[in-house]
């Protein structure tokens, strides 16, 4: 079925099954399937897609650019990065008299301030930008989490390490990936209570996640946003 509402378009199809209530999935492709009882009236279908229309086509969106696979950035006015969440584009300036590259965060932009306009070094200025803002939010979560906590950590870092977004080791030194000021406070938050709970407990057995769960009680909602989020985290 096609449906067209506030100006925007959009196919699903209706599977009528043996159930109570209706239901909306979006499958790894992007495509749109709307599970309903037996004896439901396209009427209230259409409803329900309208109800839902905003999540719908976010989601749906979404899944359908990460099936396509991550985009080429290009490093011009407009391309969109993530920070804290959020999509922003891009001004890149160039100022020949600054010391250093540097990013400044507005409300609605990232501009990149670059001496030589290089693909490069507005790169390497976005990386910097990031490092540094990871630095700042993982320590304050830090502070902010360990009133539940009697072990303090020995140390904090930033690392380029792609295949983990955070460790401790066992003398409780933490490390964490700066990609992480890309992704919401709150997911920060969990990627820092899970690594501060390893000062306790070093192994994912029972009592490492019922600790976790104690802290966050909607951990499993965060991490999910990583699952499915991470793919778009790129600079």
């Amino acid at each position: 079925m096609i449906h067209n509402y506030l100006g925007q378009t959009i196919s699903f199809e209706i599977v009528y099954k043996k159930r109570t209530s209706m239901g909306i999935t979006i499958d790894v492709y992007g495509n749109v399937e709307v599970q309903a009882p037996k004896g439901t009236s396209d009427e209230h279908v259409l409803l329900l897609m309208e109800e839902k229309w905003d999540w719908v086509q976010k989601k749906s969106n979404e899944m359908k650019d990460r099936f396509l696979g991550k985009k080429v950035k290009v490093y011009d006015h407009g391309e969109i990065f993530l920070y804290l969440g959020n999509e922003y584009p891009i001004q890149v300036l160039q100022d020949i008299t600054i010391k250093q590259d540097y990013v400044v965060f507005e409300a609605d932009k990232l501009n990149i301030y670059v001496k030589q306009l290089e693909d490069e070094k507005i790169m390497q200025a976005l990386k910097r930008f990031y490092y540094q803002q990871c630095k700042a939010l993982v320590e304050r979560s830090t502070r902010s989490y360990q009133k539940h906590f009697k072990i303090k950590p020995r140390s904090i870092r930033i690392s380029d390490n792609n295949s983990n977004w955070g460790t401790c080791d066992s003398r409780q030194q933490l490390t964490f990936n700066w990609k992480l000021a890309m992704a919401p406070q709150r997911v920060i938050d969990y990627v820092v209570v899970h690594e501060m709970c390893h000062m306790v407990h070093l192994n994912h057995d029972r009592s490492f996640w019922r600790l976790v769960g104690k802290i966050l009680p909607d951990y499993e909602e965060r991490e999910n946003w990583l699952a499915l989020s991470s793919w778009k985290m790129t600079v």
